[in-house]
């Protein structure tokens, strides 16, 4: 028996095979866990979440749109009908205009800049309040944030900022929800390449960036992020709520490049 023998949860915001979301759920489910899922509405997307679900037997598949409370709504209407109650959720869920995306963050639009807080922030509190009566005996939600919300990393722009909001959101969720011993905690990955991360910055030079700055002299693998998604669902993580957990071989304890000075200049030597 795993871990998560006899629980159930909801996964918002898998996009295929190479998310973090995913990485995370394969885990959970080699646990023993029973799982959800949302897409985002339309044809497409539907049919690239069921690709991975429909496999691992999931009883629910259905569309999330998170700007829409009654989506949000019917989504933890259809869980609590699905699974009686839940005992976890992963909230995976970010978005911005490209072009807002791709310009310096002082040249976002009001309009870019308000949907990306919607989506990438909003959500998760919109989640949060919908999946707490379903969550009748407490358990855990999870978020997954980056670096770049703590400190500029040029590229991520308009998307840093949004992670900085969203990494306070789970401080005061974790507080409003902590009486109905439901914790809120956010994992914050090194580079891993995912769909979203191709849209942001370049990823083989901040990859290489992190390899070369760590302590551990490398960057994380996706399987390290899905084993830490996990346990800070689980009980094993039963005292832990409103932190960010890194999973970064060690990079974002660094305030200078490390060692990755003396390779320099050894390279110039």
């Amino acid at each position: 028996m795993g871990m998560f023998s006899g629980k159930k949860g909801m996964v918002l915001g898998v996009a295929n095979d190479f998310s973090i979301a995913w990485a995370i759920t394969r885990r959970l489910l080699d646990e023993g866990a029973e799982v959800g899922f949302t897409h985002l509405p339309g044809d497409k997307m539907e049919r690239r979440v069921r690709k991975l679900a429909e496999p691992v037997g999931a009883r629910l598949i259905t569309s999330c749109d998170v700007q829409k409370d009654e989506d949000v709504a019917r989504v933890f209407e259809e869980a609590k009908q699905t699974y009686g109650s839940l005992d976890f959720v992963l909230h995976s869920i970010a978005f911005a205009p490209l072009a807002d995306l791709k310009c310096a963050f002082a040249d976002c639009s009001r309009e870019g800049f308000k949907t990306a807080m919607d989506v990438s922030v909003y959500s998760l509190a919109a989640v949060a309040h919908h999946a707490a009566p379903v969550m009748t005996e407490g358990g855990s939600i999870l978020t997954l944030t980056y670096f770049g919300g703590e400190k500029v990393v040029p590229g991520y722009n308009m998307m840093g900022v949004c992670k900085a909001a969203l990494d306070a959101s789970v401080k005061y969720l974790a507080y409003d929800l902590g009486p109905k011993k439901i914790r809120v905690n956010a994992l914050s990955a090194g580079p891993v390449k995912t769909l979203a991360a191709s849209a942001v910055g370049d990823f083989d030079q901040l990859a290489g960036l992190y390899e070369a700055v760590a302590p551990m002299q490398r960057n994380v693998t996706r399987e390290e992020v899905g084993a830490s998604g996990m346990f800070l669902l689980s009980d094993l993580a039963s005292g832990i709520s409103g932190e960010v957990l890194h999973v970064d071989c060690g990079y974002n304890a660094m305030g200078s490049p490390g060692r990755a000075i003396e390779q320099a200049k050894a390279g110039h030597a």
